[in-house]
């Protein structure tokens, strides 16, 4: 039976947790990289046969973390899988408000999770799977504030940025490639997170668009975790995934 190998970062809670769920099955294998290890999953893969394995590491210490992936990935049979798709999903929140009142720490810490760990990461990931057969497919989780500035959210808003032209630019190195990845940085849509309270927490000084995600919630016009990653994994089956490297679930 021909496999599937799935790498998730960011798959303890949220939108990401639900992915890993939806993704269990025995003839899927799935890596899941988050700072802290779901009992939950565990035993739900176990209930599902479903080969499932977990590492609770940081990935604002991204470079030992890609290394360890790329020794994984190549320690697989890869004659065994018919697709391998890596998900950089993980992202780190700063307090909101303007970026001076964040600390060094907190900026350094939300970029190497949101930009450098998917930079290597993906790298990592095609330089193990470079010689297989297997269609292979980077999908990076983006974001709206990716795409349009708002005040408050400097660090989230540079991080996603930076992750949609780098999908942009390893697209084009794709393409040029024999058996080369499909690369697309996907916008999840407005999800019901973690991040949505954290933004609704914010001080509307340093936060002038706190009433617009305060609306979002009082008007339920949030996407369950649960839905958001069907309609995500939903795009990544696409047949047309990878020929636009920027992506919203909501396209047609």
């Amino acid at each position: 039976m021909t496999r599937q190998l799935f790498i998730l970062t960011g798959a303890s809670r949220g939108m990401g947790a639900a992915m890993a769920e939806q993704l269990l099955a025995p003839a899927h294998v799935l890596l899941c990289i988050s700072r802290h290890r779901s009992d939950a999953l565990a035993a739900k893969a176990v209930a599902a046969g479903a080969p499932c394995e977990q590492w609770a590491l940081d990935l604002a210490q991204p470079v030992a973390i890609a290394a360890r992936l790329q020794a994984w990935i190549g320690s697989q049979d890869a004659g065994s899988f018919g697709t391998a798709t890596l998900i950089n999903n993980a992202a780190a929140l700063t307090r909101i408000g303007p970026l001076d009142e964040c600390s060094d720490a907190e900026l350094s810490s939300a970029l190497r999770v949101g930009l450098e760990a998917p930079l290597l990461l993906s790298a990592a990931f095609l330089r193990a799977t470079r010689g297989w057969a297997a269609q292979k497919r980077v999908l990076n989780i983006s974001s709206g504030l990716g795409r349009r500035a708002m005040a408050g959210q400097a660090p989230y808003c540079a991080s996603k940025a930076g992750m949609d032209h780098l999908t942009r630019a390893l697209a084009l190195d794709e393409a040029h490639r024999v058996n080369g990845a499909k690369v697309v940085s996907l916008a999840p849509g407005v999800v019901d997170t973690d991040m949505q309270v954290h933004l609704r927490a914010g001080d509307p000084a340093g936060f002038p668009d706190k009433a617009s995600f305060v609306g979002l919630k009082e008007n339920a016009l949030l996407t369950s975790p649960t839905d958001a990653a069907a309609r995500v994994l939903a795009y990544l089956a696409r047949a047309d995934f990878g020929t636009n490297p920027i992506g919203d679930v909501r396209d047609a």
